[in-house]
């Protein structure tokens, strides 16, 4: 449900600088704290294969992970969360897995809205929305609708969404909308985005230690830091979420640019 400019310069004659691009403090300075933490929470199948489990039992698992990650992020002083709960290509997993899911999706958010209101946690959902059940578009509308104002964290649920499914949609809107060629920019196509008035994430993590993207948020993350944990997304604890936080504070954000050293 973020913001860019040109890649090229404008034609003409151009002055060539052989020195490197000075970058803005903020970005040549050790990143911080992240202001938006996204995760791709990989393994609850794998966790539950190894205990001898149904892998719903393994989703269920992921839940609870997910609730005290939203406690501790919250408490790092981290603005916002997105996860990736099930995406366009999940489909094709088997009918019992599929509807498992579903159900659990649905049954999570009634029984956890009230609480994550309390707690001031403000939802959002990132996904094609229209291809799920209307019970399920209605409890989520209704999510969002009541935690709207919320502040202390937010927390976007990429459910049935794709990274390339997230841009098909925008250019087809763009076109339905009429616009011309002349006025297609980075930040017109960023407007058209579910996440079109988010931050971009600075750090994914991913559990479960996989080394790929998994179509999740494509565009958002060009520049965004990516975290690896060999450690299963329901055994996923708070020291895996502060090594993850301490490594992204080692790194410099440069964005393609080139940082120039404090003794010149």
């Amino acid at each position: 449900m973020t913001k860019i400019n040109h890649l090229f310069p404008a034609q003409g004659k151009e002055h060539v600088s052989t020195q490197p691009i000075p970058v803005p403090s903020e970005q040549s300075a050790q990143a911080q704290t992240p202001r938006h933490v996204a995760i791709i929470m990989d393994g609850n199948g794998r966790w539950a294969t190894r205990r001898h489990l149904p892998r719903l039992a393994g989703h269920k698992a992921g839940v609870a992970s997910l609730r005290r990650v939203v406690e501790w992020a919250s408490d790092e002083q981290i603005e916002m969360l997105s996860v990736y709960a099930f995406s366009t290509e999940n489909w094709g997993r088997p009918r019992i897995e599929v509807d498992g899911l579903m159900r659990l999706f649905w049954e999570t958010i009634r029984s956890d809205l009230e609480k994550l209101h309390r707690d001031g946690v403000r939802l959002r959902h990132l996904g094609r929305l229209q291809d799920l059940s209307p019970d399920i578009q209605k409890a989520v509308g209704d999510s969002v609708e009541l935690t709207r104002n919320n502040t202390r964290i937010g927390l976007n649920v990429c459910f049935n969404y794709g990274g390339r499914a997230e841009l098909v949609d925008a250019v087809r809107q763009i076109i339905a909308d009429g616009r011309s060629p002349d006025t297609i920019t980075e930040e017109l196509i960023a407007s058209y985005l579910y996440t079109r008035d988010l931050p971009d994430p600075d750090i994914v993590i991913r559990t479960a230690g996989e080394m790929r993207v998994s179509n999740f948020l494509l565009w958002q993350t060009a520049y965004s830091e990516y975290y690896a944990t060999p450690t299963l997304w329901p055994d996923f604890g708070r020291e895996d979420l502060l090594a993850a936080l301490d490594s992204y504070r080692q790194r410099q954000r440069r964005f393609g640019k080139v940082s120039v050293p404090s003794n010149q």
